[in-house]
């Protein structure tokens, strides 16, 4: 939805691009996010609101009929039986906008993600210094 000519800077300006109920969504999303993660950062990559803490934690997005919700491949995996009841691929989620989303899942995905994201630093400070932390 949001136009190729049109490369939103900021999250505000990406989600007051969309149609007011859509705007309602998102924002509500962002919220859940922010509540999960609030030392996050909040940038705009690949053109969409995303997360970064340690690296990134998700990214979300309006679709025309869904919102993307890319919480990485270790995010899907681990709320695989929580995420049976709408389309994933390998690391995203569709949530209908006629449906309703799951804000709750999306707080503990993202709070999962940050735990994630500190065990990689953890591992990947251990495998440079060659010594346990």
């Amino acid at each position: 939805m949001i136009s190729a000519k049109l490369k939103p800077l900021t999250v505000d300006e990406y989600i007051h691009a969309f149609p007011e109920g859509i705007q309602k969504i998102l924002q509500q999303i962002r919220i859940k996010i922010r509540e999960a993660a609030p030392d996050a950062e909040e940038i705009i990559s690949y053109q969409m609101p995303a997360y970064r803490q340690n690296g990134i934690l998700v990214y979300f997005g309006g679709f025309k009929n869904h919102v993307g919700f890319f919480p990485t491949p270790g995010g899907i995996e681990k709320f695989k039986t929580d995420l049976l009841p709408f389309k994933c691929s390998k690391g995203t989620v569709q949530f209908q906008y006629d449906e309703p989303i799951p804000f709750t899942l999306i707080k503990r995905i993202v709070k999962y993600r940050i735990e994630e994201n500190l065990k990689g630093m953890k591992t990947s400070q251990k495998n440079k210094s060659g010594k346990k932390l």
